[in-house]
C-alpha cells in the first residue's frame, strides 16, 4: 500500500519554517507475523519534538534527515497479523507522521473509546497529562492552601496542571500569551492568570497574584517569567522543571539572573524530569486521570486542525502561541 509521509528534510537553524519538511509518497512494508497495519486518525504535534530535530545529544535520539518524523499517534488495525489486536481497534502509540504505517502489535496500546474521545489518548489522557501528573503530585506534592504558579498554563501540560492543582485545594496562578487564554484559565478555575505579551512588568503582576509567595512552581517556560518566579518562593518551595519553550529556538545560549542563591536561601527544590522517567507508573497515572475527568474535575482542552498535509503548520504553530490545550491534527 502507498502512504504519504512526512520527512525531515533539514535541521533547523532557530525556530522551524515549512523548508523543514518534504512529503513523499512510501511503500507499506508486507505485515509480518506480530504486526498490523494501521490507519492514522489523530498525531499530536509536541514542542519537545523541537528538540529530536536538532543533532544535539538529549534524552531521545534526534529525528534523521530524509526520514519520517514520530511522535504520539492515534490509530485504527484495518489488517492484522497478531492475535492480540483484532481489525477495527483504535490503538495509540510512537508513530511515523504517515497516513497508513506497519507497527508491532506489543508497540501499541488499545484505546477505551467508550470512556473518552480517542483525541484525548494524546493529551489528557495521554503523555500531556502524565507529565502534568506526574510532575505536580510527584515532585512538587501541593498542599491544599498553597500557591501554585504554572508558566504556559494554556498549553497541553499547564491547562492540566492548574486543574490538578485546584483539585488539592491550592491557589493557582497561570501565565499565557493572549487575553483569550487569560479568560479560558480563568473559566477553568484557575484564581489568577496573566498575559505575559501585555504585562509591562511580569515581576509586579505575578507577585500581586501570588501574595503570599510561591509554593510551588510548575516550569513549562523558562525565561523572564522563571527569573520572576524565582524572587517570590517560599521556604521549602518545590520546582518542576517540565520544559524552556522560551529558549528551544535561541541559536545562542541566553544569559540570564543566576538563581542559585535565591534557590539556597529558600531551601527549593529544584527538579527536572521527563515523563518517561515514570513509565513503570502509567497505569496508575492514566487511571487517576481517567477518575478525575469521568468525575468532572477534569476537562479535556484541544485545538485540532484537519489534515494530514497540515502537520507541519500545526506544528509550528506552536512557537506562536497557536493553541490552547493540546494541538492535535485529525488526520481521519
Amino acid at each position: 500500500m502507498k502512504t504519504q509521509a512526512i520527512l525531515l528534510a533539514s535541521r533547523p537553524q532557530g525556530e522551524p519554517t515549512a523548508e523543514q519538511f518534504q512529503f513523499e509518497t512510501r511503500e507499506t512494508p508486507a505485515l509480518a507475523a506480530g504486526q498490523v497495519l494501521l490507519k492514522t486518525r489523530y498525531v499530536s504535534v509536541d514542542p519537545y519534538m523541537r528538540g529530536r530535530m536538532s543533532a544535539a545529544k538529549s534524552y531521545v535520539a534526534p529525528f534523521e534527515v530524509g526520514q519520517p518524523i514520530a511522535g504520539g499517534v492515534v490509530a485504527e488495525v484495518i489488517e492484522s497479523q497478531s492475535p492480540d489486536l483484532a481489525v477495527g481497534t483504535t490503538v495509540v502509540g510512537n508513530l511515523l507522521w504517515q497516513e497508513f504505517s506497519v507497527a508491532d502489535a506489543k508497540t501499541l496500546n488499545p484505546v477505551p473509546v467508550d470512556k473518552a474521545p480517542a483525541s484525548y489518548f494524546l493529551g489528557l489522557l495521554g503523555m500531556p497529562g502524565l507529565t502534568a501528573y506526574f510532575g505536580l503530585l510527584d515532585i512538587c506534592q501541593p498542599k491544599a492552601g498553597e500557591t501554585v504558579v504554572v508558566s504556559g498554563a494554556a498549553g497541553a501540560v499547564g491547562l492540566i496542571v492548574g486543574q490538578l492543582a485546584k483539585i488539592q485545594g491550592c491557589r493557582v496562578v497561570g501565565t499565557a500569551g493572549s487575553d483569550e487564554k487569560v479568560a479560558h484559565l480563568k473559566a477553568l478555575g484557575f484564581d489568577e492568570a496573566i498575559n505575559y505579551k501585555t504585562t509591562p512588568d511580569i515581576a509586579k503582576a505575578l507577585a500581586a497574584a501570588a501574595p503570599n509567595g510561591v509554593d510551588c512552581y510548575f516550569d513549562n517556560v523558562g525565561g523572564a517569567i522563571t527569573d520572576a518566579v524565582y524572587d517570590l518562593l517560599n521556604k521549602h518551595a518545590r520546582i518542576a522543571l517540565c520544559g524552556q519553550i522560551s529558549t528551544y529556538n535561541a541559536t545562542e545560549t541566553p544569559t540570564g539572573p543566576r538563581p542559585e542563591g535565591k534557590l539556597l536561601k529558600t531551601s527549593t527544590k529544584l527538579q527536572g524530569f521527563i515523563v518517561s522517567d515514570y513509565y513503570s507508573r502509567w497505569p496508575e497515572g492514566v487511571a487517576k486521570l481517567t477518575e478525575w475527568y469521568a468525575a468532572g474535575q477534569l476537562k479535556g482542552e484541544e485545538t485540532i486542525t484537519e489534515g494530514f498535509d497540515q502537520i507541519p503548520a500545526a506544528f509550528m504553530g506552536l512557537f506562536k502561541g497557536e493553541n490552547t490545550g493540546k494541538a492535535v491534527v485529525k488526520v481521519a
